[in-house]
């Protein structure tokens, strides 16, 4: 199959009209056989700006692809892109996004946690948590005044994988 970089006049792109999906499969057959320099064009079509030096011939594929079907069937939503931007700032800041693993949590929401046969509610607000009227800066802090040790707050909560069995070991260990 024969590739060609499409000019940037000719919006509609490898294949035709991008509206619909055989359209999108009929360019993204066609990215495949592309050569490596037309994948830069192409790329540089798509994104208005020059590919990253010594990029793979498979990233660039994957690049334009994803470029295509964007322009086909929309981007990500505009909470998918704040969420992957404040992702991008705690890699920033501490080099790692374990905390923001966690599924962020709405204002508003309640977490209910028994500990030693007394219930203990958490709000959620927009900058922390109330418990007892106060406010708080993290749940990992709340869960160390409720069990007088040192708690991870979500997996306290039950907001991480394995919590139940975790937690629940922990409790009768420590109750």
């Amino acid at each position: 199959m024969s590739a060609k970089a499409i000019s940037p006049d000719n919006d509609v792109g490898i294949g035709g009209d991008t509206g619909t999906a055989e359209a999108v499969g009929v360019r993204l057959g066609a990215v495949n056989g592309m050569e490596y320099h037309a994948l830069r064009a192409e790329w540089r079509r798509l994104y208005r700006q020059e590919p990253p030096k010594r990029v793979s011939r498979d990233l660039l594929i994957l690049g334009v692809g994803w470029k295509i079907q964007e322009q086909a069937h929309g981007g990500l939503s505009a909470a998918s892109k704040r969420r992957l931007a404040e992702l991008a700032r705690d890699l920033d800041r501490d080099g790692d996004i374990a905390r923001a693993r966690i599924e962020r949590l709405k204002p508003g929401a309640k977490l209910i946690r028994e500990w030693q046969g007394e219930s203990h509610r958490v709000t959620v607000l927009e900058e922390g948590f109330e418990w007892r009227g106060e406010r708080w800066r993290s749940l990992s802090v709340i869960a160390r005044e409720i069990t007088g040790t040192h708690w991870s707050g979500p997996r306290f909560f039950g907001l991480n994988a394995n919590t139940a069995a975790t937690a629940g070991a922990r409790e009768s260990a420590g109750a």
